[in-house]
């Protein structure tokens, strides 16, 4: 059996799909041939931690973890000056108070990459003890934080041990990288921290083409294509029957303020306010971290009486909303850069075999995977009118009892489809 040293910031892990990403490989890298350890931070900071998903973590895991000092007790203490956009991240959020624009300064240029930085050199001399005692046959690095590829980067130097990079989101193209208020050698500082990494390590594994093509493009290191997935055994139970008399929009996950879609909410308040069964019966629900101005924008509109604004739930609960709804809503933020973004959600909404509706860039990855999958449509941000035909043929079809699953072949974004490819094609 080879053993694979996976290190990650996240464990036990939030309930996004993104960083479910390892407690899922970890699952069933077993089958492959491969014992996974894995190293984390004792007392991470985190927006939640989902104790159902322990279930997944397997009892052949060993998992190491070791204390972690992070400045986020001051800097929390700036975004909490402001009642906006707390609800996710302040970054993307549309208006910034004097207070949160100094705080997001402080934060990019005094912690490169991240505010995890101070525990890389740290954990390189544990690990590098650790693995002179326990020798692993790979090491990988998942990030964000970034910091664990620096950790990686130090480890490759220091043993030459086989080092795998998986990028669960880009780093100096991630979208909210311009938002940072870097000054010019801090981007600087980000760019040859990226470029050494990508090219020191002995494979890239990026979660969709387009970065994967973008990593490409800038090194000579092999960069693999394993995207995120779902694991069919959430979705094994039969699927709920879907209410006579509710009409439900479902959207679970982080609900940012920079996607927040306005379009849609015109189209269900102009229905509500011409159908006044349409307004009896609709349900907007709301799973997960919200930003505020996200539920200030469907006030405004007169729907406050339609939402459920949830907030976090387990995970086998968020799979049971996914799979109740009438339309399940994948907003996208609207940032050039997020044309080649796949939202860890859109993996198992396509699993809950509901209608997707898309809000976002209508030639994007996610666009794209919609379509290829049968899954559902994207619409731009400003296209009313389709928007509202898709809602007036999904109500139809309600009232009509004919609101079936979607069909098609989702099968190689399985946990364990991908955890194959893994274990065969990567490590």
């Amino acid at each position: 059996m080879k053993k694979v040293l996976v290190i990650t910031y996240y464990w036990p892990p939030t309930g996004g799909s993104g960083v479910q990403r390892w407690v899922k490989f970890t699952k069933y890298l077993q089958r492959f041939g491969w014992q996974s350890i894995v190293y984390t931070p004792q007392n991470p900071e985190q927006l939640a931690v989902d104790e159902s998903l322990l279930k997944d973590v397997s009892p052949d895991v060993t998992v190491i973890k070791t204390h972690i000092s992070e400045p986020y007790a001051i800097y929390k203490r700036f975004f909490k000056s402001s009642d906006k956009g707390a609800g996710v991240n302040p970054l993307n959020q549309q208006k910034k108070s004097f207070k949160q624009k100094l705080a997001i300064l402080l934060r990019g240029n005094l912690f490169v990459p991240d505010p995890r930085a101070g525990w890389v050199n740290p954990s390189v001399r544990f690990l590098r003890k650790y693995l002179k005692d326990n020798p692993v046959d790979a090491v990988v690095t998942t990030g964000p934080p970034q910091s664990m590829h620096l950790i990686g980067l130090k480890l490759k130097r220091l043993t030459g041990v086989r080092w795998i990079v998986d990028f669960r989101d880009p780093w100096t193209e991630m979208h909210y990288f311009k938002h940072m208020g870097l000054l010019p050698c801090t981007a600087k500082w980000h760019r040859r921290l990226e470029q050494q990494v990508i090219d020191e390590c002995d494979a890239v594994i990026s979660v969709s083409s387009p970065v994967r093509d973008d990593f490409q493009a800038r090194t000579s290191t092999p960069v693999i294509l394993l995207t995120n997935g779902y694991d069919t055994e959430d979705f094994a139970a039969e699927p709920p029957a879907l209410p006579a008399d509710r009409f439900t929009l479902v959207h679970t996950g982080l609900f940012a303020s920079d996607g927040n879609p306005v379009k849609l909410w015109d189209v269900l308040a102009a229905k509500c306010a011409e159908d006044a069964e349409f307004k009896r019966q609709l349900r907007i629900r709301l799973a997960g971290k919200t930003d505020t101005e996200i539920v200030e924008s469907l006030n405004v509109r007169g729907l406050s009486g339609n939402v459920e604004n949830l907030g976090y739930l387990p995970h086998p609960q968020t799979v049971e909303l996914q799979r109740s709804a009438n339309v399940l809503m994948l907003p996208l933020r609207q940032e050039p850069e997020y044309a080649k973004a796949l939202p860890g959600k859109i993996f198992e909404y396509m699993a809950a075999r509901r209608p997707v509706l898309g809000i976002g860039q209508e030639g994007g990855a996610a666009a794209t995977m919609l379509s290829d999958s049968g899954a559902g449509v994207m619409y731009d941000w400003d296209r009313t009118e389709p928007i509202r035909n898709f809602i007036d043929a999904s109500w139809e079809r309600h009232l009509q009892g004919t609101d079936g699953p979607c069909t098609g072949n989702i099968a190689a974004y399985s946990r364990l489809e991908l955890t194959r490819r893994l274990a065969e094609e990567v490590l």
